[in-house]
C-alpha cells in the first residue's frame, strides 16, 4: 500500500496534510482517551465504504460487525471495554488512516473552538492539547485544520 493510499481521516497527502503537522496547539498522543465511552461517532456514506475497503470486508459485513443504527444515523459501536470497537490498547486505532471525519476533527470540535471554558475542559481531558497554548492560537489552528481538511477532500475528488 502506498503511503498516502488511505490518507488520514480523508486528508490528502499534499501541502494541506503537511500544514497540519506544523500546528502547535495539538499533538495527538494516540492515548485513546478520546476513543473511550459510548460516543457519537456517526459515519457518512463515503466513510462506510472507505473503512470497509480498508478492513478488506464488504460493506454489509462492516455495518453488521462494527456499527449500529440510531436516530437515522449509522454509529460506530464500542466494545465490552467501552472503547471504540476500532481502538486497541497499546496499538491505537485500527482504522487510523481512514478514520471517520468526526475523529479526524478532534479536538477542533465547534464547542471547543467557540467557547473558552469548553476548551479549558478539553485541555484537561486530552493529553494532546497544549496546556500552555492560548485559546486564540487553538482557534487559529482549528481554522487551519478545517480549511486544509476541506481542501484535501476537494483535491482528492
Amino acid at each position: 500500500m502506498a503511503l498516502c493510499e488511505y490518507p488520514l481521516g480523508g486528508m490528502g497527502c499534499g501541502d494541506a496534510a503537511l500544514e497540519i503537522l506544523r500546528m502547535t496547539t495539538f499533538d495527538c498522543k494516540m492515548c485513546g482517551d478520546c476513543c473511550y465511552g459510548e460516543g457519537g461517532i456517526f459515519l457518512k456514506e463515503d466513510e462506510k465504504g472507505r473503512i470497509s475497503r480498508f478492513l478488506g470486508i464488504n460493506r454489509s459485513d462492516f455495518l453488521t460487525r462494527f456499527c449500529e443504527e440510531r436516530n437515522g444515523r449509522t454509529y460506530v459501536t464500542t466494545g465490552k471495554d467501552h472503547f471504540c470497537v476500532f481502538y486497541e490498547k497499546g496499538q491505537g486505532c485500527r482504522v487510523h488512516p481512514v478514520k471517520p471525519a468526526r475523529c479526524a476533527l478532534w479536538p477542533y470540535y465547534p464547542a471547543n473552538v467557540n467557547d473558552r471554558e469548553t476548551w479549558e475542559m478539553a485541555k484537561l481531558a486530552c493529553r494532546g492539547i497544549d496546556r500552555e497554548g492560548s485559546f486564540e492560537d487553538f482557534v487559529k489552528d482549528s481554522q487551519t485544520a478545517i480549511q486544509n481538511k476541506d481542501t484535501a477532500l476537494v483535491e482528492k475528488s
